[in-house]
């Protein structure tokens, strides 16, 4: 080989390697901006990166149709025992879709129940804390806390976003020996968002969702999870509209639901669908249930009030009020004051952790084995 040639391969070879070398850090930088592009669509829930919308179980059983319906447990041939102090699902089991996922791999799903009992159809979203599918809690029933929220609550329940952080706290709460790790309900409070109010209340010649919201929505949670049998794996909260409609199913009924936090709540039913059934709305008034649950004498129940400085003058006084107005004998309450605290969930649930879910989960059941 002349000298003239080496001289040419040895330049072919310095240039196949610069070329060599600038698709690498293309291909590189390829991958990288892939990755990147694939973080971002994953964390917006975009395209093929979303699960939105994805089938989701929770152990439940078939889906509604199929042979099964969820079983029993403990007892000959898949029967419940008499004695359990659980209800294993009963099926049939909802076709639940991934609404969000969170950090820890659970899910918020969303079903539309067709309610048997009040007749009304409507969007419930739930939610289980990773304990309940721990193997150390195999076959235990989990609390369920129905969360209910403000103004018209239609057509979402903005507890079920993960921008309130409700999950996650209540997950953080369960660690921090403060909580019970809930199983979550949250339905649609209101048939449509049109600015009038149904009271979460049976008002004659209008949707049931009073029905709705202590018949249907538990009979959903006990179809799809192990739940417990007694009134002390069940309690509600809410704020504002919300917050009364759950401490007002609670007082209704007693014998159903144990305990309630009422953020920032109302005190009387005031939807203009009362017109003409004064009797069926002081049947709905919290504060003459509570008069009559005192002159009945029980059964006990607890309501976690809390509200922001910042309210509305009619809020604070309302609680103030109907705590020392009704809140003895087997009303027991507890009040936290927000400071600088105004009428908002971002308000209520960082508060919810520094004395309202402690003082509901005090007197509500740990998961409790089948046998």
């Amino acid at each position: 080989m002349t000298q003239a040639n080496s001289g040419i391969y040895q330049a072919q070879g310095y240039v196949r390697a610069r070329r060599a070398k600038r698709w690498t850090i293309v291909v590189v930088s390829l991958a990288v901006v892939g990755l990147i592009t694939a973080g971002v669509l994953n964390y917006l829930k975009i395209g093929p990166f979303s699960d939105k919308g994805e089938s989701v179980s929770f152990g439940q059983g078939p889906a509604a149709g199929g042979s099964g319906g969820g079983g029993q447990a403990g007892g000959a041939n898949g029967a419940q025992q008499p004695d359990s102090k659980i209800l294993m699902p009963t099926g049939p089991a909802a076709d639940f879709k991934n609404s969000e996922t969170l950090g820890d791999g659970t899910h918020i799903a969303v079903t539309t129940l067709e309610g048997k009992k009040s007749g009304f159809t409507g969007k419930v979203w739930v939610w289980a804390p990773k304990e309940y599918k721990d193997p150390k809690f195999k076959d235990h029933g989990f609390p369920v806390l129905i969360a209910l929220p403000g103004g018209p609550g239609f057509p979402d329940n903005y507890w079920m976003g993960t921008n309130l952080k409700l999950q996650s706290s209540i997950s953080k709460w369960y660690a921090q020996g403060k909580s019970k790790p809930f199983l979550l309900a949250m339905p649609v409070l209101n048939p449509k968002n049109n600015g009038t109010y149904w009271d979460g209340s049976d008002i004659p010649g209008q949707p049931k969702m009073g029905t709705w919201l202590t018949e249907d929505v538990p009979d959903l949670m006990k179809a799809n999870f192990r739940t417990i049998k007694s009134r002390d794996g069940w309690a509600f909260m809410g704020s504002s509209s919300g917050g009364f409609a759950g401490m007002k199913a609670v007082l209704k009924h007693p014998d159903q639901f144990k305990a309630a936090i009422a953020s920032g709540p109302d005190f009387f039913p005031d939807s203009p669908l009362w017109k003409g059934h004064t009797k069926e709305r002081d049947e709905n008034d919290p504060k003459l249930l509570a008069k009559d649950l005192i002159a009945r004498k029980g059964p006990d129940v607890y309501i976690a009030f809390q509200y922001g400085t910042r309210e509305d003058p009619i809020t604070i006084n309302g609680v103030k009020n109907f705590v020392k107005e009704y809140g003895h004998g087997p009303v027991h309450t507890s009040v936290k004051e927000i400071p600088g605290g105004k009428h908002d969930a971002y308000t209520y649930v960082p508060s919810m952790g520094e004395g309202p879910i402690q003082f509901i989960s005090e007197q509500l059941s740990d998961p409790v084995p089948a046998s």
